[in-house]
């Protein structure tokens, strides 16, 4: 009952934060495009920086661009703030239910570290809150608003480094999902404590009469610009559970900043698009690139345990009582494992006809991959699952 109870909640929650993720970057996207787009005014006017006229819905719009405050405030300022607000409450309330309150499975692999669950969901916060003290702290400093090029690059490399090291600790996917929701959390305090309290400084003093420091606009450009950048790269970690060959590979963390890098891209050639800049062209050439390599990589037998392949030869017989020592805990009519209390994703492996039946996916999740069974918990063996792979790869002989 306890187990419906959180699937639910964890239904809840993702549903949620899938809807207010989307309210959240579309007007990131749009005010992105929106400033790209934006051309002197019609009407000469000292405050607007720049005006565009738009059409949709059968309505006409005219936005006007003011840069510090308006000297005349008006009556209603709506703010765009809620959907970063509750993208980031739902965000961490399902971390919560999914890895730290659900099964250890989903958070420890005894083949990668041995620790306990409070130790990796230690790992995972101390994770999210150092990251966001680092990054604000660098980019409140004199020399990272200065330097940005090298406060980029250092950044990169930090994130480069978190990604490694969580998947030296925790299991490859709770790896992914705590880079993903450290770059999450940065983009909503982005939001809740250095854009939002920086546009109101700047209201409350053209409300005092006083002129406003536009450095806090200026400020609140740059973080907007760095949620705009790393919009795509946290969206992938939301479905990368879907696809056990990235988060799976023996090489995950590098797999990830691969596809990170190529979301940045993809947003720097819309960004690019949008401003009418010419030198849009190398920025796909790099994307294929990067996603034609990550690809090689991650192809069965470049790394893992096809590459060592297995000499004799793998009966059905052998193959089954893998299946029902290893699998059928959890993937069985009945299953046995605590806090399991229907076969995932209704994968029964008990009679051959199952198992013939889902032989690719056991080929994808454990023998090209080792994310099944989940986080190992039954302690398959890499013998084992060259054992598989064998029988798979020699067509599923019965004798």
């Amino acid at each position: 009952m306890e187990t419906v109870l959180l699937d639910w909640l964890a239904l809840i929650l993702r549903w949620t934060h899938i809807i207010v993720g989307i309210a959240w970057i579309g007007s990131s996207f749009y005010f992105m495009w929106l400033d790209s787009h934006l051309e002197d005014p019609t009407v000469p006017d000292e405050e607007v920086e720049g005006q565009l006229w738009m059409v949709h819905s059968g309505g006409f719009y005219r936005v006007d661009k003011i840069m510090v405050a308006p000297k005349i405030m008006p009556r209603h300022l709506h703010w765009f703030k809620w959907e970063a607000w509750w993208t980031g409450v739902t965000g961490v309330l399902l971390l919560a239910v999914v890895y730290y309150l659900g099964s250890a499975a989903f958070l420890i692999d005894p083949d990668v570290a041995d620790i306990t669950k409070m130790e990796a969901v230690g790992i995972g916060v101390a994770t999210l809150v150092i990251g966001w003290l680092v990054y604000d702290g660098m980019y409140m400093s004199e020399w990272g608003n200065k330097y940005t090029k090298l406060s980029g690059a250092i950044g990169f490399i930090g994130l480069c480094v978190v990604a490694y090291g969580l998947s030296q600790v925790l299991s490859g996917r709770a790896a992914y999902i705590h880079v993903g929701a450290l770059i999450g959390i940065i983009m909503v305090l982005n939001v809740w404590i250095r854009i939002i309290p920086g546009q109101h400084n700047l209201v409350d003093a053209r409300k005092a009469g006083e002129e406003p420091d536009p450095t806090y606009g200026i400020r609140a450009k740059q973080r907007s610009v760095h949620n705009n950048y790393l919009t795509l790269p946290v969206v992938f970690v939301m479905i990368s559970s879907h696809y056990p060959m990235t988060f799976g590979h023996e090489l995950n963390w590098a797999v990830l900043i691969a596809i990170f890098i190529i979301g940045a891209l993809v947003r720097h050639w819309f960004n690019l698009r949008n401003s009418g800049s010419d030198a849009i062209w190398p920025v796909p050439v790099a994307i294929i690139s990067i996603i034609m390599l990550a690809g090689y990589v991650s192809v069965p037998g470049f790394t893992g345990p096809e590459k060592e392949g297995l000499k004799r030869k793998v009966v059905f017989s052998e193959v089954q009582a893998i299946m029902k020592t290893r699998c059928a805990a959890c993937h069985s009519a009945k299953p046995t494992y605590e806090g399991i209390e229907t076969p995932p994703k209704n994968i029964k492996l008990e009679t051959e006809a199952e198992i013939r039946k889902h032989a690719a996916q056991i080929q994808k999740t454990t023998v090209a991959t080792n994310t099944m069974p989940l986080g190992n918990a039954t302690k398959m063996s890499k013998e084992e699952r060259l054992a598989v792979g064998k029988w798979i790869a020699s067509g599923m002989p019965s004798e």
